[in-house]
């Protein structure tokens, strides 16, 4: 008998990607592999990316990790990298454990990803050292997290920050316009490319184009919380089209 796993998500309220990006991923993984998926979200108000909200929004995951797990959700995400990166180094391993616990104390205990983690955790499966990145966010923000990663001992080579406040405003971007945007980066002695430092800024469409470009492996947020979803639940993380990180090598 074919196996569904429960997908659980804490989403931003105006988040419109990660409800689309990692369901597309993993609808693509069903076309070569058993396992199928059903997906289950519950949300934290937050509408512009500044630092306050993004601290208002983080205390709003212990609730959404319960109600999440009263639908007994086989993995957790949380799907905001720049609310965890926003509030310290670190505080990805804080976050994990914390709504963990809410889970478990629900009698329903599940394993979470959070965005920010997966990320630094995919680029030091892929052996990156020295990365390039783009975001949405405003500077301010973009250097939390360009120093958030490199206090994990990943060197950010160079960054692009788009400066684009309105979190609708990110989620309605043309992904594909990636594959331009990416050219104004500096990509010497880069292993690693990341397209997209956020899990709201579209990118799944780029993602093996840019990668054929620029011969290093090319990730995003959400391609790398996949990943860590898919590792957590045991499983095969192979996704066809989305990157090196997905190509079950890893």
């Amino acid at each position: 008998m074919t196996r569904t796993f429960r997908i659980g998500q804490i989403v931003p309220s105006s988040n419109t990607t990660m409800e689309t990006e990692i369901p597309a991923m993993l609808r693509a993984r069903e076309a070569i592999l058993p396992e199928r998926f059903t997906f289950h979200s519950s949300r934290m108000r937050m509408k512009k990316v500044t630092k306050e909200e993004l601290k208002a929004m983080d205390c709003d995951s212990d609730r959404c990790a319960l109600e999440l797990s009263d639908a007994r959700v086989d993995v957790l995400g949380y799907a905001c990298l720049v609310a965890i990166m926003s509030m310290g180094k670190g505080y990805h391993r804080v976050s994990e454990a914390r709504l963990h616990q809410r889970t478990a104390e629900n009698g329903a205990p599940a394993p979470v990803v959070t965005s920010a983690g997966a990320l630094v955790d995919g680029l030091r499966l892929l052996g990156a050292k020295r990365i390039a990145l783009v975001c949405p966010y405003m500077k301010p923000l973009a250097r939390l997290v360009v120093d958030y990663i490199e206090s994990e001992e990943i060197a950010v080579a160079d960054w692009l920050a788009l400066e684009i406040a309105d979190n609708l405003e990110v989620g309605a971007r043309d992904p594909l316009a990636l594959v331009d945007t990416y050219r104004r980066l500096d990509l010497k002695g880069i292993d690693a490319l990341v397209l997209s430092a956020c899990v709201q800024m579209p990118s799944l469409a780029a993602i093996p184009l840019v990668e054929a470009e620029v011969g290093v492996p090319v990730v995003s947020a959400a391609v790398c919380t996949t990943h860590q979803m898919l590792k957590a639940l045991g499983l095969e993380t192979r996704v066809p089209g989305a990157g090196a990180l997905l190509s079950g090598r890893y």
